[in-house]
């Protein structure tokens, strides 16, 4: 592997698409056509890219004995021998000190989110995904955080609605991994975690109700009073809740036929039947704000 494309992929320019989600807020409240929120959101997401290949960069050379152990991570740059190990050491702080950078002009609230973010992803590489289900919480709590940095990013207080519906869903999506990990694995205990091939039914079980408690709160969301300043026709919003239902029955149900491996998101954007819920999602949201 040249040494350019190596540390291309070193960095995982494809995750950078769940930084998105500082988007978010700016969606939900209507000011995504607002030029101000661009101005500061853009920043925001390239300082979370940064963080993010940075913390791609610790964990990978944290992990390199586990990674050459592994069937498909033995091929990343680390563990491959592409790169050495020791460019870890001193990439990942001018990742950081880029990301600070780029974040110097954002309100206090979103810089100490993503200070947050950056000190949780680190404990998270040295330990807390060790420790099994406080490293799905924690995964959870850091897809939570991009949405909580983009709504201080524009002053915007994010809902509780919002933020309760957040963690439902990124808990389910963190805990499908886990299990898709585990199905793959076989026996025995899973490499750097602390799960065990039988865990796996629990896993499932508990990942599948998270996901059901994220519809049953849009549901709630739906009827309640929260909705009427925000879209001329809300009662369209009910046709999201089967959409989302239908999506994450899916993706269990891939996962639990071992077809479903590695990251769900990024499976998602490779997904037809995925790509198609997200754009009848766009429509619903486009016909309730609509008069």
């Amino acid at each position: 592997m040249p040494r350019v494309s190596a540390l291309i992929a070193l960095m995982r320019p494809a995750q950078w698409v769940k930084n998105l989600l500082v988007f978010v807020a700016a969606l939900t409240s209507h000011r995504i056509v607002d030029a101000s929120a661009w101005i500061q959101l853009l920043p925001l997401f390239a300082a979370h890219c940064l963080l993010s290949s940075a913390a791609y960069v610790v964990n990978d050379a944290l992990d390199l004995a586990a990674d050459r152990a592994h069937p498909e991570k033995a091929r990343r740059p680390f563990a491959s021998g592409a790169l050495p190990r020791g460019l870890a050491w001193w990439l990942a702080p001018l990742l950081v000190a880029a990301a600070a950078a780029l974040a110097w002009r954002l309100p206090g609230p979103a810089q100490g989110v993503l200070g947050a973010y950056a000190i949780i992803t680190l404990l998270y590489s040295l330990w807390l995904k060790r420790v099994a289900w406080l490293d799905v919480l924690v995964l959870a709590a850091l897809y939570t955080l991009r949405v909580l940095a983009g709504a201080f990013a524009i002053a915007v207080l994010p809902s509780e609605w919002l933020l309760a519906f957040a963690m439902f869903v990124f808990v389910s999506l963190a805990a499908l991994k886990r299990y898709a990990e585990l199905r793959a694995h076989g026996a025995g205990q899973l490499a750097g975690r602390g799960y065990l091939a039988g865990d796996a039914p629990m896993v499932l079980a508990f990942g599948a109700a998270a996901g059901v408690a994220a519809v049953l709160v849009l549901a709630l969301y739906t009827s309640s009073d929260a909705v009427q300043p925000l879209y001329a026709s809300p009662g369209w919003l009910w046709l999201a809740c089967p959409l989302l239902w239908y999506w994450l029955a899916r993706i269990w149900t891939l996962a639990h036929r071992g077809a479903l491996r590695g990251d769900p998101v990024l499976f998602a954007l490779r997904d037809g039947p995925s790509l198609a819920v997200a754009g009848a999602f766009a429509v619903v949201l486009a016909l309730a704000v609509l008069p």
